[in-house]
């Protein structure tokens, strides 16, 4: 196998990283939005939900890290496909109430697609995989 196999070893540890780190940035970009949302009490029950969900999704990534059976880990990374699809329903929530401009989700919900594809791919790459 030489080189080759060790090419793809690190290419699948590079596509952890990146997924984990665009997960927290993700994560990071969320909280600044949502502080800078007016001071109303349908903001803060969305943006409660959106927090939850939004951090959610690299904090199961994390946990797949730590589980002991592949099956574990691919709960970890379905919770977190699940939490961005929660996290797109409630910024689209926010701005279809008008309570944020569409500029200021428009970013937010590109990077979530890329994210939920990444997320997709894995778990379809995990069901297939023989245990």
């Amino acid at each position: 196998m030489g080189d080759g196999g060790k090419k793809v070893k690190n290419e699948s540890q590079n596509y952890k990283s990146n997924l984990k780190n665009r997960c927290y940035q993700f994560s990071l970009k969320v909280i600044a939005l949502t502080d800078n949302l007016p001071n109303k009490r349908s903001v803060w029950i969305i943006t409660d939900q959106l927090i939850r969900a939004a951090t959610s999704i690299g904090a199961n990534i994390i946990e797949a890290k730590a589980s002991s059976f592949r099956l574990e880990f691919k709960k970890f990374y379905e919770i977190s496909l699940k939490s961005a699809n929660e996290t797109k329903y409630w910024l689209y929530l926010l701005k279809d109430a008008k309570l944020i401009s569409e500029d200021k989700i428009n970013d937010l919900l590109i990077e979530l697609t890329e994210i939920s594809n990444m997320l997709g791919a894995a778990v379809i790459k995990l069901k297939n995989k023989h245990f």
